[in-house]
């Protein structure tokens, strides 16, 4: 059976990230996973909570009947009303249980979301640059993903986001902190998208969903804090999950969060629910539900994470490659320098990664990310990674000029 025609040219242009990630895992067979310094992938290394695997273990022993049966496709009640306290309180107003699908992660549960709002045609806006497969989630329903371009600082450009707003528009998501940038947006920031989103209903009666994709809402440096979304747009929904801030990517746990203030709330929910269903995940894992209920706020040391930051940027001063200080996650998005005996090569996002590569060093370019001249380093490797890879940058920098 042949493979469809679009299916074979989205595979062709399929995740750099992943490309790269498998790409590390060759050479780590070749040389040693000592000697390749794989800034790939954002597959977090620090352990899940202690408490984790101790409710895993009483949950394996457990004999209490249907432990492993369906439960309501949204989820079970007590794990709705731990996201739901857990929501109220990020957000600053009051969130039901009611109001919470969860999801299988963050992207299973943004796949629900634009299952259940696009129609064919329909547009969804994102501030470039953005997570690669936004684009695939968004066609996925029929939908197209219009990219607008971020300020200079990578904050959101209201007035090239206001430009771009047209009937068509259905939603648009945002991502703070910020993959592949780490950059955090600002309440003031929140406010103007909301007002101008107000604008463009008062002069069109369409109305636009924000979708909140917050998976690194809780790793964050030097004092900041993730703005609510809210008490600022009625109409707007979280999705998250638990891949990142209690390092549990493989289990593919995450939720919605449906602003109670929704006007639609009740349809919206039901529909997500649904779509939830008709994707075929039926519901989230269940062991993991039971899991994330009792173990959501159990604290998490991410220094960890700060001291990478710090000496891969120290580093990155030493070898003269510039770059944007993420304010939360843990990647570092870079400049890629100028190649003064090449002059062409110089911006060339993809040929630097690749002579990077002749260095050992996997990181992801920029173009992957709707960015390009930049290139994208993800810090949530060993320390000694970190700190064994500053001859090969300081190398990689140098020869490349």
């Amino acid at each position: 059976m042949p493979v469809a025609p679009y299916i074979k040219d989205l595979m062709t242009s399929s995740s750099f990230i992943r490309r790269m990630f498998e790409e590390g895992i060759q050479m780590k067979t070749q040389f040693g996973a000592d000697k390749v310094y794989d800034f790939s992938i954002g597959n977090p290394d620090l352990e899940p909570p202690a408490k984790v695997k101790t409710v895993l273990q009483r949950l394996a022993a457990s004999t209490e009947p249907s432990l492993h049966g369906y439960m309501p496709n949204a989820g079970y009640p007590q794990t709705r009303a731990a996201m739901a306290q857990k929501v109220s309180i990020e957000q600053g107003i009051t969130v039901d249980f009611s109001r919470i699908v969860m999801g299988v992660g963050a992207a299973g549960a943004m796949n629900s979301v634009l299952k259940a709002i696009l129609s064919p045609s329909d547009e969804v806006l994102v501030s470039a640059p953005f997570f690669v497969e936004y684009t695939q989630y968004v066609r996925n329903h029929g939908g197209t993903l219009i990219t607008v371009p971020s300020k200079e600082d990578f904050s959101l450009d209201i007035t090239a986001i206001a430009g771009a707003l047209t009937s068509k528009t259905c939603a648009i998501i945002i991502n703070s902190p910020n993959n592949p940038t780490g950059k955090i947006y600002t309440e003031d920031e929140i406010i103007a998208l909301a007002r101008t989103l107000e604008q463009h209903r008062e002069k069109t009666g369409k109305t636009v969903l924000i979708i909140a994709d917050e998976p690194y809402r809780e790793i964050l440096y030097d004092n900041k804090t993730v703005a609510p979304l809210f008490p600022h747009w009625k109409d707007s929904v979280i999705v998250t999950s638990f891949a990142k801030n209690l390092s549990l990517p493989g289990e593919r746990i995450g939720y919605t969060a449906i602003n109670p203030s929704c006007p639609d709330a009740q349809e919206l929910t039901d529909a997500i629910i649904y779509a939830t269903r008709v994707l075929g995940y039926v519901n989230a894992p269940a062991t993991f539900q039971r899991v994330v209920a009792e173990c959501w706020n159990e604290p998490v040391d991410y220094s960890l994470y700060t001291q990478r930051r710090n000496i891969l940027t120290s580093i990155l001063d030493k070898a003269g490659i510039s770059y944007a200080a993420p304010e939360g996650a843990f990647y570092l998005f870079c400049k890629v320098p100028q190649c003064l005996s090449q002059p062409d090569r110089s911006g060339d996002d993809a040929a630097f990664c690749d002579h990077l590569k002749k260095y050992r060093i996997l990181g992801v370019p920029g173009r992957g990310f709707g960015k390009s001249g930049w290139f994208r380093l993800a810090y949530c490797v060993s320390l000694a990674s970190v700190q064994n890879s500053e001859a090969a940058f300081i190398q990689a920098a140098s020869d490349w000029k």
